[in-house]
């Protein structure tokens, strides 16, 4: 079974060629037929099976029979990292044809942005927000739009991106296709998602919001003060040259990044906080081998498509089951193998007990080799004041974290 099956273009097929695709994988096999007739839908399928090429292929197939630098299609991304990941997949299926693809994010200047719109594009991949700014600017239309995605479909509508999701419908035409993708699909988040739609298909790959297989789980059970020593000590045994550390807030992932980097590592780091041009050069370094470990928060976990990650591994425990399954979901992609190890300190066992009850079993426990986990906390300094004799008091870690919030149980 190859590509030819849906009848492409020869210039798109060129295109797949070109990025080494031979075979569709399940979630293409599924909704490009039904993608190319217009249909709207709903897909879900573990996280790196290819779910760009899904929907995108069918939208530049759509593209190529019709008028050339014409707005036509609209893919909404809740990250700059996603926004740039599926412009630059676009524009390589597309290399042998004319049409033109934008990314449209923040954390850069708007003057490109708009010259390119009033040089006529086909496709816009765009955050939410710096969409908007452009539409209060008057600089998109969407008197021609045909085709709108929204792909991380469960991040867009549940985390807070509702409210400019729903502004942004209101300048759609109501005659158009909806297409939703996301590894992680709740049924409450589906349902709300199957209001924007109209009669859609429903299309699931695997099990709902599952982990990908070819994934080796472990956990790490250890004290806080202990996290850093034991994160060193598990990148000195595997030696792997690509690494994804995840922490839960961007200043633990400075810290993780300083200590990782006076230990000799090649180290970059991603979260909030940095320029979209320390953004870019952190991800692009590490893609191209010139980092060891990539220090991210959970901005990371969608959109990163890394082929070379070895091993993924959670510094802290993640706020919700689906963060887990797409934090992990960085390593083995497209049917490789990969290793997603967490590191669970007593504070954090009962959301790694959510996130396995999520999966559906236990994780494995381990403990590494010669490690010393009865290693007791530094006593605190004294200072200009003396520390009672029959009271001491220890100090609180550079990584020991505050009690995370609990998810609500619904």
């Amino acid at each position: 079974m190859t590509f030819d099956k849906f009848d492409l273009d020869k210039r798109l097929m060129k295109g797949i060629a070109a990025m080494g695709y031979e075979r569709p994988t399940p979630i293409q096999d599924a909704t490009i037929p039904l993608a190319l007739k217009g249909r709207d839908l709903i897909g879900s399928a573990q996280t790196g099976t290819g779910k760009t090429a899904a929907f995108g292929l069918p939208i530049l197939q759509r593209l190529l029979e019709g008028r050339r630098g014409t707005f036509r299609a609209l893919i909404l991304s809740p990250t700059r990292e996603l926004a740039v990941q599926i412009d630059q997949s676009l524009k390589s299926y597309a290399k042998h044809t004319k049409l033109q693809v934008l990314a449209i994010y923040g954390g850069v200047s708007y003057g490109p942005q708009e010259e390119r719109l009033k040089q006529g594009v086909d496709v816009i991949v765009a955050t939410p927000g710096r969409l908007l700014d452009h539409i209060q600017r008057g600089r998109i239309k969407f008197k021609t739009l045909e085709t709108l995605v929204l792909d991380e479909a469960d991040r867009m509508l549940d985390m807070g991106f509702l409210p400019d999701i729903n502004r942004i419908l209101s300048y759609l035409p109501s005659e158009r296709q909806t297409m939703m993708f996301s590894a992680t699909m709740p049924s409450e988040i589906q349902a709300l998602a199957g209001k924007m739609l109209l009669n859609p298909e429903h299309v699931q790959v695997g099990l709902r919001s599952s982990a990908a297989v070819g994934i080796t789980h472990a956990v790490y059970p250890v004290s806080a003060h202990l996290k850093a020593d034991l994160l060193l000590a598990i990148l000195r045994e595997t030696q792997s040259p690509s690494v994804l550390v995840f922490t839960r807030t961007k200043r633990r992932a400075d810290r993780v990044e300083k200590l990782l980097a006076k230990s000799g590592k090649k180290i970059a780091v991603i979260h909030g906080d940095r320029t979209q041009k320390q953004r870019t050069a952190a991800l692009d370094g590490f893609k191209q081998g010139k980092y060891q470990v990539l220090v991210a928060t959970d901005i990371a976990a969608r959109g990163l498509d890394v082929e070379a990650i070895t091993h993924v591994i959670n510094f802290d425990v993640p706020g919700t089951p689906e963060d887990y399954v797409h934090r992990i979901g960085r390593t083995a992609r497209m049917a490789a193998l990969g290793d997603a190890f967490t590191l669970v300190s007593p504070e954090e066992e009962m959301l790694m007990r959510e996130v396995e009850q999520h999966l559906g079993h236990a994780l494995p426990r381990v403990a590494l080799r010669d490690f010393k986990y009865d290693t007791p906390a530094p006593e605190r300094s004294i200072g200009l004041q003396k520390a009672s004799v029959n009271t001491p008091t220890v100090k609180k870690s550079f990584f020991s974290p505050k009690r995370p919030k609990l998810p609500r149980k619904k």
